[in-house]
């Protein structure tokens, strides 16, 4: 068997004393194994990969594509990230940042009007249990709620059964009563997905079961549980859930969007009744 021929196209235009019969499938320049990188057809050179890097369209890093894609439930992803980087907040500096966020009934008389507090108190947490089971509880309902809603609807009721949740607070318990935790959210999204999947027909003794035991549990002297904001987050959800089912229909988007806009301004109206009024 002859050998092949020998010129100085047989070898690696980077390296040149390695003899090579391979061929950049983009410029066919001569590459040795060192300058290979596998393309769909055939290998390229190392400058035609830097090439095709620069003019490749930019895309979202890996754990970007996991965390954000479509199908993502990328709402409760932030407000758990949130929540936990608040509490990481208040184990390092403690009070300072505690008092700055949580809603107590004396914050919200008209002398020292914060609103803000009804809403802050959702972040904020008593102890390293209380959040990890309000997240856990929002894991399991979240990404059921994100998926069934879609983004928007899904944010505005947990950011609305909050909301209630405070209100609860404001008109059922002392006016010096201190609260803290996304309890009242976790609560109304459970209200909404008990009214949604009983509407549509499906079976929800579990999940009334669940909600009698959580709501049962509150009542319990001793264990300062703001029953107050389970329930005041339960009715929010409710009222929301029954909004959303009503209103599913694509022709009915502008309706669903103005009753939504609707309850959220008669909470907002009620906080500023309750502060003003007493």
């Amino acid at each position: 068997m002859s050998d092949l021929p020998t010129s100085a196209a047989n070898f690696c235009y980077r390296h040149p004393g390695r003899q090579s019969f391979i061929l950049c499938q983009r410029c066919g320049r001569t590459i040795c194994a060192e300058c290979q990188t596998q393309a769909a057809v055939g290998v390229i050179c190392p400058e035609c990969m830097r090439e095709q890097r620069k003019n490749a369209p930019r895309t979202k890093p890996a754990i970007l594509t996991r965390l954000t894609g479509s199908d993502k439930p990328t709402v409760t992803y932030s407000i758990i990230g949130i929540t936990l980087a608040v509490y990481v907040l208040q184990f390092v500096f403690g009070d300072q940042i505690t008092t700055q966020l949580w809603y107590a009934g004396f914050y919200s008389q008209p002398a020292h009007f914060e609103p803000w507090r009804l809403l802050t108190t959702a972040l904020v947490h008593g102890s390293i249990f209380h959040v990890l089971l309000n997240m856990y509880t929002l894991w399991i309902f979240g990404q059921l709620l994100e998926q069934l809603l879609g983004r928007g609807r899904y944010l505005a009721l947990y950011v609305l059964s909050a909301l209630a949740g405070s209100l609860g607070v404001l008109f059922l318990a002392s006016s010096s009563t201190p609260v803290v935790g996304a309890s009242g959210a976790i609560f109304g999204l459970m209200g909404a997905f008990l009214v949604i999947q009983r509407r549509l027909g499906g079976n929800a003794r579990q999940l009334l079961v669940l909600i009698g035991i959580n709501l049962v549990i509150g009542f319990i002297p001793g264990l300062n549980i703001a029953w107050q904001a389970h329930v005041g987050g339960i009715i929010g959800g409710a009222v929301l859930g029954l909004i959303f089912v009503q209103t599913r229909r694509i022709r009915q988007k502008s309706l669903q969007v103005g009753l939504i806009g609707a309850f959220a301004a008669v909470l907002v109206l009620l906080g500023f009744a309750r502060f003003f009024v007493g």
